[in-house]
């Protein structure tokens, strides 16, 4: 069984720091996907190995803006192939992007870390955001091809359907909900990729995996499903045990994300 987990951890160096490394020992996870890493190499490369105590390999993409966006793999097993590129060159998707392809007993498996923008309705924030969806989306139809094993997990700041925002309502027309981005997600769907996290939880609202650091979002559980595991049906099928490590309280909380997990029989 090989158990992937994606989390955001809103700065390795804060995470690592907080409660990372007390649920790392918990989790019996093999491989972990972060996004929004805000750290050069050789800081995280001390924060897992010195802060976590975790002697894997770690695979990254540094983003272009200092202290922004990154995300990283890191793994139990050696990467045989590792890529950064996502469509055309115009647009900045450093920090946003890492392809590792591993080898399994049941074939090469191709993991994705990707850490979609958030944007920001009628801005050009939102511009970058549908070129980075598109160009998203394109690859991820060509990751498709032939049956492959593959999954693109990571926070892609989208709610996909009513049952992914708790306030929904109040959402129509800000950045995270709106009908061009959801629009994608529906795309995603179309093309065969199978959402994890809805499949083991059909019909009902969340699993919430982000929660607002204002107000009482986390304790009253006011989320968004934006964290996900996007699976093709070949890897889907070996999928199991869905879960959300969401904080026992607020004040356990070592970033505004959840960890979002599953196990794969590889």
């Amino acid at each position: 069984m090989l158990t992937i987990a994606t989390i955001n951890v809103n700065g390795i160096r804060a995470a690592s720091k907080k409660g990372m490394a007390q649920w790392f020992g918990k989790s019996n996870v093999d491989m972990m996907c972060l996004q929004e890493v805000r750290a050069p190499r050789n800081e995280l490369e001390k924060a897992v190995q010195e802060d976590l105590a975790i002697d894997w390999h770690i695979y990254d993409h540094e983003a272009s803006a200092k202290g922004r966006a990154g995300v990283a793999i890191v793994s139990k097993l050696p990467a045989i192939d590792v890529r950064t590129e996502l469509g055309p060159k115009e647009f900045d998707s450093a920090g946003r992007w890492l392809e590792a392809d591993f080898e399994t007993p049941k074939g090469t498996l191709t993991v994705v870390s990707c850490y979609v923008h958030s944007g920001e309705a009628d801005t050009p924030k939102q511009v970058e955001k549908y070129k980075f969806l598109n160009a998203m989306e394109a690859r991820m139809q060509q990751l498709l091809a032939g049956g492959k094993l593959a999954v693109v997990v990571g926070d892609l700041n989208v709610g996909h359907t009513e049952l992914d925002i708790k306030n929904w309502k109040g959402n129509l027309k800000n950045a995270g909900f709106l009908p061009e981005e959801r629009k994608h997600f529906d795309n995603f769907a179309d093309q065969g990729w199978v959402d994890m996290g809805r499949a083991a939880n059909p019909g009902i609202p969340g699993p919430y995996t982000w929660w607002s650091y204002r107000g009482q979002a986390f304790d009253t559980d006011a989320g968004w499903r934006i964290d996900y595991q996007l699976a093709t049906p070949t890897l889907a099928a070996l999928g199991q045990n869905y879960r959300v490590d969401r904080a026992p309280s607020y004040d356990a909380r070592w970033t505004d994300h959840s960890p979002v997990l599953v196990d794969y029989d590889l």
